[in-house]
């Protein structure tokens, strides 16, 4: 919402959480509605900006939103630094202190959270989440809705598949089948028992 909150500034708009289930009214200073209640309200125009950090629930929130005719906005930290040839999908949350360098594709909805860094040749899937401090070296592909913990390292020349869990401060050195968690250093599947 601060980065809203300052794009936003000297505009009309009237910056509100959602949420279906609101246990306030309020949040950090801004009304909460529920989507039914946004859509009925008066507007020009209906834009969000999904800070959800579940891939998957962002997934399903942006298909509703674009079905109700709601438009994704992307919004980004004024100190981030984007080198070359950057390339991020529509609806992307990118926090202070991140750093995108080159030749990079990432895609819809993507999250990089404070003091991410996303190196040189990587291709990142539809609704990522990096959480705070992720290091994601270069030559990497990572698949739509992967969750990449807080202090997370990947090794260079990897794939992480599809719906993958990293766990927090994980150090990756081999590929990540799709829809596993893996967790330690290095990291290896967490087995469910």
């Amino acid at each position: 919402m601060p980065l809203l909150r300052r794009e936003m500034a000297g505009t009309d708009a009237t910056l509100v959480f959602i949420d279906d289930n609101p246990t306030s009214s309020h949040a950090n200073g801004h009304e909460v509605w529920t989507f039914d209640r946004f859509m009925e309200e008066p507007a020009k125009r209906r834009r969000a900006a999904l800070a959800v950090a579940n891939p998957q629930v962002r997934q399903m929130l942006d298909e509703k939103c674009r079905e109700s005719g709601v438009d994704i906005i992307s919004t980004a930290a004024e100190n981030i630094i984007i080198m070359d040839d950057v390339e991020v999908g529509e609806g992307a949350l990118i926090s202070p202190f991140v750093t995108l360098t080159s030749n990079i594709r990432i895609g819809r909805c993507f999250h990089a959270n404070l003091y991410s860094y996303v190196e040189h040749d990587c291709v990142i899937g539809d609704y990522v989440t990096f959480a705070p401090g992720v290091r994601c070296n270069g030559n990497i592909r990572i698949g739509d809705r992967a969750y990449i913990g807080s202090g997370a390292i990947i090794r260079q020349n990897l794939t992480i598949g599809a719906d993958a869990v990293i766990g927090m401060g994980a150090i990756v050195t081999k590929d990540v089948p799709p829809a596993v968690t893996v967790v330690g250093n290095p990291a290896r599947i967490l087995e469910k028992k």
